[in-house]
């Protein structure tokens, strides 16, 4: 597994996760740090390079060693790479001590006393990475641009506002392991109207949430990715419920 190193900000690579870690969610900009960057030395050249710092240092000022950070920590280059990070990612998520989600549209200077009018408007309700991450993740902390604070997602009124902007249930968002026990068309329900820069992830994303191994075969299309998923859950999960699918 590939972090960074909070006291160095460089690249380090691990045999496994360490028992303690930050990982960060959130919405691809413009212009993001990738692995390629460190590997020139170019990193702060980039326009993502300040979100990049941001993450950094709320994880070394909470106190932690590691943050794991996808544009960057993967080496996209590497089809291995990237399928072990593809099937890794609903791991990496849950095992991390906290995940900052980082809402690059949401300003602090234009905070609302409505929590889901203020979320409303966020992108990162609308992609189908950040499904996994918002179930994945046990300890989950919202940030505006600024990297203000804003709310968990253990905090009721917080669940309450994710339960209505999302769709999953309150105890999907509460427990940990309260996602095992929906149906494969609930799952399917809440990542329906999300989207992905190739419609392959839109399937991808959702390998841990119906704990699927699978590789991914980025140009086969999206409609292929999905026959594909449906393929591995009829023969995983005794659940006629996909037939709806």
């Amino acid at each position: 597994m590939r972090l960074v190193d909070t006291a160095t900000e460089q690249l380090i690579q691990l045999v496994s996760p360490p028992s303690r870690y930050a990982i960060l969610s959130h919405t691809w900009e413009e212009d993001e740090v990738l692995f390629q960057d460190f590997e020139k030395g170019r990193a702060h050249e980039r326009k993502g390079y300040a979100k990049f710092r941001g993450a950094v240092k709320l994880a070394r000022d909470e106190c932690h060693r590691y943050i794991w950070i996808d544009s960057c920590c993967i080496d996209k280059s590497s089809s291995a790479e990237l399928s072990e990070a593809i099937n890794s990612m609903f791991t990496w998520y849950r095992k991390a001590s906290i995940c900052y989600v980082y809402l690059s549209d949401v300003s602090t200077f234009e905070r609302h006393p409505n929590i889901r009018h203020q979320l409303n408007r966020s992108r990162w309700f609308l992609r189908s990475w950040t499904l996994q991450e918002l179930i994945a993740a046990i300890s989950v902390h919202f940030y505006s641009r600024e990297w203000t604070w804003l709310g968990r997602k253990n905090d009721p009124t917080w669940t309450y506002a994710l339960n209505e902007l999302t769709g999953i249930p309150v105890e999907v968002l509460q427990y940990s392991e309260g996602y095992k026990n929906a149906s494969v068309a609930q799952k399917m329900s809440w990542a329906a109207n999300r989207e992905a820069t190739r419609e392959e992830d839109i399937s991808y994303s959702l390998f841990g949430i119906f704990d699927i191994n699978m590789a991914p075969l980025y140009g086969e299309g999206g409609a292929s990715a999905f026959r594909r998923l449906q393929e591995e859950i009829i023969r995983r999960h005794a659940d006629d419920s996909i037939l709806a699918w």
